[in-house]
């Protein structure tokens, strides 16, 4: 048996799956907010109620919004701020006494994909997150690719490739700008909308406008498949994945599966491009699934 567990800013979710991965049982909880301590015991006791409910003992997966540094051990880079500088993996490993993984929440949407879902068998996969940030996770042959500094698929702050002299660039939170995060996230599409019809319009909004017949707000997602378009691209010049899935709010957003890969074949460095480009299988479970399945099959 399988334990995944998803711990997010808000809520925490475990789920156990079997050798199949068929679900056996799915548990959701509220994230104890600004309280490390407090969020170790919870996921101890998710952990100990499913057990004791299922009458077995699980590997435990996990995925966090951040990462370990591989340099300190402690967690950085993330969102949920009480988690970083903390030993999460050592402080769950003493108190479910037993291994756990931990990886980013981006790198568990992809695994869960490229297993069981979207991108299932295939060899190389590009999971993007396309949220309220702008996220992404590397899968080879079933394994997260986390790399040296725990950065792999870390897109979202790199700047948008191929900028035009129409595109004022903003600042992101990470210091800089420019970053895709700030062209690709929801807000981003809402504030590119604003900037150039002067309407405040969160990216739902724009949507549901432009499946009515509005014109500007249509040419704001022409402009934002562009975007993804280009910054795909980017990812496929030098990642050349066989599948990419998207996941997150903006990945329901079903014309980007045929519009963006018409446009991404002018910047990829490819006479033909095999990429498929795939809207998730497993939604808004595809984090949590991905958490269990860290640990592969023996």
């Amino acid at each position: 048996m399988r334990i995944g567990i998803d711990l997010g800013g808000t809520k925490i979710e475990i789920i156990a799956l079997d050798a199949q991965g068929q679900i056996l049982h799915r548990q959701r909880t509220a994230t104890p907010a600004g309280d490390y301590r407090a969020t170790v015991q919870t996921i101890y006791e998710l952990v100990s109620t499913t057990e004791q409910l299922l009458g077995k003992q699980g590997s435990v997966g996990i995925g966090i919004p951040g990462a370990l540094s591989p340099a300190s051990g402690v967690v950085k880079n993330a969102n949920s701020t009480c988690l970083i500088g903390q030993p999460l993996d050592k402080d769950l490993q003493q108190a479910l006494s037993r291994p756990v993984r931990i990886s980013n929440d981006a790198n568990c949407f992809a695994v869960s994909e490229a297993i069981d879902g979207a991108a299932a068998h295939a060899n190389v996969v590009f999971g993007v997150i396309l949220g309220t940030g702008v996220g992404g996770g590397i899968v080879i042959n079933g394994q997260p690719l986390t790399g040296p500094n725990a950065i792999a698929g870390e897109w979202g702050h790199n700047p948008l490739p191929w900028p035009d002299t129409s595109e004022q660039q903003s600042d992101c939170y990470c210091g800089r700008f420019g970053c895709i995060e700030t062209w690709l996230s929801g807000p981003g599409l809402s504030a590119a909308h604003h900037a150039r019809f002067g309407k405040s319009l969160s990216a739902k909004e724009i949507v549901t406008l432009s499946e009515q017949g509005d014109a500007a707000a249509t040419k704001s997602l022409e402009r934002y498949e562009d975007r993804l378009a280009r910054s795909l691209a980017s990812v496929i010049n030098i990642l050349d994945p066989n599948v990419i899935v998207l996941g997150g709010g903006l990945s329901n957003i079903s014309r980007l599966y045929q519009n963006v890969p018409k446009l991404w074949s002018k910047y990829i460095f490819s006479d033909r491009v095999d990429t498929r480009l795939v809207e998730n299988l497993h939604g808004d479970s595809s984090g949590v699934r991905g958490a269990a399945w860290l640990w592969p099959n023996q």
